[in-house]
């Protein structure tokens, strides 16, 4: 009944910036919590950044707080993560999924951090 669309991901070097966008469709988007999910290789999926449904919290891994801004615009069934200050040990795929995650997972966007 969603459909995710991660969008954004790239080659950034050290220390730059990055905006993915997550275009979610289905029912009741705005009354749930969503969230960024990262996982690199070799590694499990991690959660790395939380939104409730209203806008108004907001939760971070500490790996990415003061880093990373996650917002979302209701209206438009869109949630992003503002990233900046990127390290290579932030690469890797994104993912958008509700909190906690659904079954479902899109095809995420891959962010490679290197020089």
């Amino acid at each position: 009944q969603v459909q995710l669309v991660e969008s954004g991901g790239g080659l950034v070097q050290p220390g730059g910036s990055l905006r993915l966008s997550c275009a979610a469709s289905g029912r009741y988007f705005s009354i749930y919590a969503w969230g960024w999910y990262r996982q690199a290789p070799g590694k499990e999926r991690e959660l790395v950044a939380r939104i409730s449904g209203t806008g108004g919290t907001t939760t971070y891994a500490d790996s990415v707080k003061g880093r990373f801004t996650i917002s979302r615009d209701n209206a438009k069934n869109t949630v992003y993560l503002q990233m900046s200050s990127l390290k290579p040990e932030d690469t890797a795929v994104y993912y958008c999924n509700l909190v906690p995650g659904m079954t479902y997972w899109g095809k995420g966007t891959l962010v490679t951090v290197s020089s």
